[in-house]
């Protein structure tokens, strides 16, 4: 039995608890024995178009019936519609998704963030995000486990946490043989590990660790570091049984046109990040152009191996457009005094590597969307698999805002919204090996969805907790319209604008503190 199994099983048999201070703020009802979603426009996540109106039937957690209730224009039948429920919420005129699945994020540490990890979960669920994937379990692997854990008995308002560890982690050696390899999975995937996040380790060790992760039933995603890559780029991990690759790392450089590594500066410090990511700028300039044979062969052998991309596109945004992320209208009041500060020019800060960005470097990385935009439209038309992914954390990519962002790009790419909505939802589902469970509307499935009052396939920015402006011609004036209105986990239904407010008031009692300190110095 697998562990998101197990975490089923939980959902199924737990009597369910939320931590009274959540039920004292009033951020969340349930869970009910049966909730009735009533007149929904329903977005399914297979990438079907809309339908309404739809009844919607939870029943302990689980989607029971999904009904067609009206004719051609929404006039609704009531002979047709299901019984009532102990709890109903009218979505007349509302879009209901299911909930978004983070294919990259790093649970917030509060030494960084000078708040607790519920100030990344609140933002995740405000979002519409009921599923995440902790790229390397940053707070350790038994920590998170145990958030994990709570989340799925409901003791946390969190979403569903996928614990992915690094190699090394949670063991008392260094792994440097296929042999250790192999012990350091299996100790993992004991303490409780729902997968791997690799390297660009050497093929042998690679070759164990992904081979003793399917043996133990666990994912593997990699970041294909660029110390490695030139020995492991995506084409070699993918034939190694890689599930699914973070990032872009590795794919420019399986199809370089003039060389076998990037054309590195001969001075070039690996471990200065400003020197990386600048060079890095230069990479798809240097690799293969659209249509060539080595384009093409990359990409067929990448589609014929299955392998997921969870591209994070929006994780790089700052280092082709620095001003503009440093200017997002949510920063004054969502994030905290923590995050600005550690996201200022610092070498001893990961992301922090603006020390004198220059117009040459957002020109090289406004060159790399391109072609990369281009080669993830092109897998994602030919059959291949795209999840959605934020990274957020560092360089001014805020939890849950940057998710928004991130689908942005992915229209930017040139996926149609529908096929967004499929990137957020089924494909990330797909990531987590959980397509059989979540990820889509439909009977049977775990009852996780993000609702929301404008239409995100007109204009994805409704889902921002901002919102977006919207002029007025009747009134003659601009206004705020969409935000996520509820998110629901496993049938439990979250207030996501509450949640919104509640980081809000946490940010600002925490900026209260930085002034008092600083006023106390002087």
């Amino acid at each position: 039995m697998s562990r998101f199994t197990l975490q089923c099983a939980v959902l199924v048999a737990a009597t369910f608890f939320l931590g009274s201070e959540a039920l004292a703020q009033g951020l969340s009802k349930g869970p009910f024995k049966r909730l009735v979603i009533r007149s929904a426009t329903i977005i399914d996540g297979t990438g079907a178009p809309p339908q309404f109106p739809i009844d919607i039937v939870v029943e302990d957690g689980r989607i029971v019936e999904v009904k067609l209730v009206g004719d051609d224009f929404g006039k609704i039948d009531a002979e047709r519609r299901p019984k009532a429920g102990d709890f109903e919420l009218d979505a007349k005129g509302l879009y209901v998704m299911p909930g978004f699945v983070d294919a990259h994020i790093h649970i917030n540490s509060e030494k960084n963030a000078g708040l607790p990890a519920t100030f990344s979960y609140y933002l995740w669920l405000a979002h519409g995000i009921t599923s995440v994937l902790d790229a390397g379990s940053g707070n350790g692997l038994e920590w998170t486990v145990a958030d994990r854990d709570k989340s799925a008995r409901h003791e946390i308002m969190a979403p569903r946490i996928f614990a992915y560890v690094r190699p090394g982690m949670s063991f008392d050696k260094a792994v440097t043989t296929p042999e250790i390899a192999r012990e350091w999975v299996r100790a993992v995937a004991k303490i409780g590990a729902d997968g791997l996040k690799l390297g660009a380790h050497r093929p042998a060790i690679m070759a164990a660790l992904i081979d003793e992760a399917h043996k133990q039933k666990i994912g593997t995603t990699a970041h294909l570091g660029q110390d490695g890559v030139s020995r492991m780029n995506i084409v070699d991990a993918a034939r190694l049984g890689l599930d699914s690759q973070q990032h872009w790392y590795g794919l420019p450089e399986a199809m370089l046109r003039d060389h076998t590594i990037p054309n590195w500066r001969t001075n070039h410090n690996q471990n200065n990040e400003q020197d990386r990511f600048s060079d890095a700028g230069q990479f798809w300039g240097q690799a293969a152009d659209p249509g060539s044979p080595r384009w093409e062969a990359v990409m067929d052998e990448l589609l014929k191996l299955k392998l997921i991309m969870v591209p994070t596109t929006v994780a790089y945004e700052f280092l082709r457009d620095l001003m503009r992320v440093k200017q997002a209208e949510w920063h004054d009041v969502y994030s905290s005094p923590g995050m600005l500060s550690h996201w200022i020019p610092n070498p001893g800060n990961h992301g922090s590597l603006y020390f004198f960005w220059r117009t040459f470097d957002e020109a090289g990385w406004a060159n790399n969307f391109t072609k990369w935009h281009r080669f993830l439209n092109e897998f994602k038309n030919r059959g291949g698999r795209v999840a959605a992914g934020s990274d957020s954390g560092t360089a001014y990519n805020l939890y849950g805002f940057g998710y928004i962002r991130e689908l942005e790009l992915l229209q930017h790419a040139g996926f149609h919204p529908l096929e967004v909505i499929r990137a957020a939802t089924l494909m990330g589902a797909e990531t987590l090996g959980t397509a059989d469970k979540m990820g889509t509307i439909e009977v049977g499935k775990i009852a996780d969805f993000a609702i929301t009052d404008e239409n995100p396939l007109e204009n994805l920015k409704v889902l921002y907790g901002t919102g977006a402006l919207r002029y007025d011609p009747a009134t003659g004036k601009v206004g705020r319209v969409g935000g996520v209105k509820w998110t629901i986990k496993d049938g439990i239904v979250y207030d996501a604008k509450g949640l919104l407010k509640e980081v809000a008031r946490m940010v600002d009692q925490a900026k209260r503190k930085v002034s008092t300190n600083n006023d106390s110095k002087h």
